[in-house]
Order: structure tokens, then sequence, then C-alpha cells
């Protein structure tokens, strides 16, 4: 037996060189590149393969336990998740999470590369490895800096809408907070919901829609009560400032239907704070408390918070969501001045599942040529109906830049950043509970007349909080399991039950024959 040389130990039986450390046979560049690919897929596997198996477990192990560790948390803590979602502090750290994850798994990929690769080859095989290489990184860091810039776009719209309970003023929003558990004590939450018609050329800003929306906190189940715009002698509580100055309500005797339109709901968010600054005291936006007393006072319910939409950001929110999908069933005028007799240049038609962008769903929302107050009501909750359809997980994901954008120049509220948490997770159940209309018969309580019937309004409104929901006309997207320990059971509906609350389904569905449900 003789003794080898140097180059012949260099070498292996097929004379190629032996690059690794194992002492197996050297790889092909497919193999090389089909093992980069799969330890980049799955960090670790690359590193072991490359004959690096301490480190390369350690690893492996860790990838495995966070991807085992993220499906557990998906499948039953989402809640929680999307809880987390919504406090500055947490959104910062997740940022900062992605970020270094990321470059984490960049440099994992890196260096199962260099231990997969030859320490000798040829020049293209190594150039083809390159290349991958860096497609993978590029593949790697392109989705994580979308998702810090999200996150980030997240912590921005959280921090912009909504002020800590410590640093907002509001002369009308609850002062005290239970953070832990803030429905214990609280059957319903009571919630106004504003459209204002602030925009370009338009002096001021008027609440076209003014929307309570009251909720079961423990169901879900919502009840909406749509406020005609044209509404005079609106009360407030005996314990306002504003009831020594209107105890009869806000209203005038003896003027004519234009001279009115100063005195109505849709004029209070403007002229009462021009005329009494600061009576409620120190408040950051004071039309909005002088309507938190007035409607609470004009339903009977205590109004916990406002969320405002201003309709100059509406159509921004449409687009950034990449439109919505609405049933039309009547015309829908876009432009026009009813009262100049001035017709509109053009029209919404009537048809099931049209898809509006935001300049159309705007005027969808707030078209008033032709078309009566409650007509536009309906049209209204549609298209909130249509947003909300519309933000499904996957168009939430490609786009939330845009849509946190938008939401920053819409939304304006006195919901505290400390409650956000729990209001995720009543969201939950708002989504598998049921949204009905309260129906308000406008003659019967006089609402366009200049003494509306405020008693009749009231007890309209306490009969339908009191009756169970009607009936969703999907089944919620919940398992029977979820919708047993999610809701105390109900006495069953019967068809012939009569009732003021009417399924927001049925309302916005389309009907080609004009003929709508009762």
């Amino acid at each position: 037996m003789g003794t080898r040389s140097r180059a012949e130990d260099a070498k292996g039986s097929s004379g190629l060189p032996d690059s690794d450390p194992a002492g197996r046979r050297p790889r092909s560049v497919p193999s090389l590149l089909g093992l980069t690919l799969l330890g980049a897929l799955l960090p670790g596997l690359g590193l072991i393969a490359g004959g690096r198996r301490r480190i390369g477990a350690v690893v492996l192990t860790l990838t495995l336990a966070l991807i085992g560790l993220g499906v557990y948390v998906g499948l039953t803590r989402r809640a929680e998740v999307l809880a987390a979602a919504v406090v500055p502090s947490r959104l910062l750290m997740t940022s900062v999470a992605i970020g270094t994850l990321a470059f984490l798994w960049i440099v994992v990929v890196v260096a199962s590369h260099r231990s997969l690769r030859p320490a000798t080859g040829g020049t293209g095989g190594r150039a083809v490895g390159a290349l991958l290489v860096g497609v993978l990184c590029f593949a790697i860091a392109a989705p994580a800096a979308v998702g810090v810039q999200s996150v980030l776009a997240q912590r921005d719209l959280v921090q912009d809408v909504f002020v800590a309970q410590d640093e907002g003023k509001s002369a009308t929003r609850p002062t005290e907070i239970d953070t832990k558990d803030p429905w214990e004590d609280k059957p319903r939450l009571n919630l106004l919901l504003l459209g204002g018609d602030d925009g370009p050329n338009r002096p001021g800003v008027r609440t076209d829609t003014v929307i309570v929306a009251s909720i079961d906190t423990r169901t879900g189940d919502t009840a909406l009560v749509s406020m005609p715009r044209q509404l005079t002698f609106m009360p407030f509580p005996k314990d306002s400032p504003l009831h020594r100055i209107y105890p009869d309500g806000y209203g005038k005797e003896g003027l004519s239907l234009e001279g009115r339109l100063e005195w109505m709901l849709a004029a209070m968010y403007q002229n009462i704070p021009a005329a009494h600054p600061g009576i409620l005291g120190p408040s950051d936006n004071e039309g909005a408390d002088v309507l938190k007393q007035s409607v609470g006072e004009a339903v009977g319910l205590k109004l916990d918070y406002y969320l405002q939409v201003n309709l100059k950001g509406f159509a921004d929110l449409v687009d950034a969501l990449g439109g919505i999908t609405v049933n039309v069933n009547e015309r829908v005028a876009m432009g026009g001045v009813s009262s100049a007799h001035i017709p509109p240049d053009k029209w919404i038609e009537p048809g099931p599942n049209q898809h509006l962008d935001g300049r159309r769903a705007l005027w969808f929302a707030r078209g008033r040529y032709g078309a009566d107050d409650d007509q536009r009501q309906i049209r209204q909750r549609c298209a909130i109906k249509g947003i909300v359809d519309a933000a499904d997980p996957r168009t939430l994901a490609a786009k939330y830049k845009a849509i946190a954008r938008a939401g920053q120049q819409l939304l304006r509220t006195d919901i505290p950043q400390e409650l956000l948490p729990a209001l995720v997770e009543l969201a939950f159940r708002v989504k598998s509970g049921t949204v009905s209309n309260v129906t308000l018969d406008v003659a019967k309580l006089r609402l366009k007349y200049l003494h509306p019937d405020y008693d009749a309004l009231r007890d309209t409104v306490e009969a339908a909080l009191e009756q169970p929901a009607p009936p969703a006309t999907t089944a919620p997207t919940t398992t029977p399991e979820t919708r047993k320990s999610a809701r105390p059971a109900r006495k069953p509906i019967t068809a012939a039950a009569p009732g003021p609350t009417q399924n927001l389904e049925d309302a916005c569905a389309y009907h080609p024959d004009g003929d709508k449900p009762n």
C-alpha cells in the first residue's frame, strides 16, 4: 500500500473536489440550489445539510416552535392578537420583532448557502447560487418591510384618532374605565355615529347623518336608530347647562321652513358651539358633545362615545378598499339641487351587486335629489355595511397603509385608547350577532313637524331594545359551540311577532320589483 499524495487526498473517487465536511460526495448545482431553497423555507435544514448540525438543530427547533406558536395563537387566541393590535406600545414592539426576525432569517439563508456551497466551483454555479440567495433575501425583506410599515401605520392611526383617557378633553364621555372588564356592569354600549358634510367649498359642518348604535355587550346584537336630520326642538337633559338656555328644546316658533334649517338637528353641531362656546366644559369636539347630550335625551339613552365620519375622507377610504358592493333599489342622483329644480348630470341606476368606487359610493350614501331622508338613511347604513364587507383580511393586508391613511382623515372620536382592546373583543360578538334597524313611525311620532313626540320616541326605542333581535338572513360564521358560549338562550321568535326592528340584511337586499320587506 503506497502513501497517497496531498493532491489525491483532495479528491474523491470521482476525481472531483470533496467540499462536504462529512465526507459525502460533492453536490451538483441543482442539488445545492434545492437545499438552499429548502433551508430558506424551513430555516435550520440548510445548516444541517451543510454539516453544521448542532446550530442547525437549534435553528430548526426554534423555527418549528415559532410555527407551532403561530398556529396555536391563530386558531385559539385570535381575539387577543387583534386586541393587542390597537395598543401603540405593543404595535411598536411588533414592528421591531418583524424586522428582527426578517434579519435573522436572512442571516440563516446566507449561512446555509455558504455551508452548502463548495469551497471551489465553477463561476456559473456560484453566480446562480448567489442570484438565488439574493432573490430569497428579497422575498423575505420585502414582505417584512411592508409588514413593518403597516404595523406602524396602524400605530399612527390609533394614536392620531384615539386619544388616551387622561389626555383628551370631553365634556360627556365616561371618566372612569375598568380596562379589565369594562362591560361587567354595562349591559349596553351606546355609540353616537355622526356623518359630517364637510368638504371643499362647503362652509362649516352639518351632521346630515345621526345614528345611535346600541350594542348588547353580552350577545353583540346591535340596534340602529337613525335620527331624521330635520328634527326640531331637540331636548337636553335637565342637568345640562343647555337645558337652562333651551328648556323647551332647541328651536324657535314662527319660522318658515327655510328659517327652520338653522334650528334643525343637522345644524346643532355647528350652531350651538358657535353661539355658546365652552358651555359644556373643556372639549376637543364641542359639537359632538352637544349632540351626545341632546340625541341621548331624545331617544332615552345615555350615549357613551361618538364616532364621527367626515365625508371628505369617505371616498378615499372606499378607494383604499378597492370599492364597495351594494344593491341599488332606486335611481340615486349624483348631484342636482331639489330646491332649485336643478336635475343631476348623472345617476346611479338600479341593479344588484353594483361595485362602486369612492366617488360613486359617496353619492350613493348622500345623494338627495328626488329622495327623502328615509331613503338616504337606508342607503347610508347599506354603505357602512358595504365597507364592513369589503374590509376582508386579504384586502386589509394588501392595502392597509392606504386604508390607515384614509382613516386618519376620516374619523374623529372620544373613544379612549384604553378601551380599544375590549372594543375589539366586543366587535367579534357584534360580527356573530344581529344588526337591526329600529323602525320609526315618522307620522305617528310627528318627526317631520315642529314638535316631535319625544316621549313616544323614547318608548319606541325602549320597546325595540327589550324585544329579541330579528333573526339574521345568513348564519353567522361561528361554530355551534362558539354561539352557545357567546350568547344566552333566547325565546324563539315567531313569524307573526310584531316589533319595531328590521334586519339590516333585508333592508340592504335587492328588491327588483320595489317590494321591500316590512
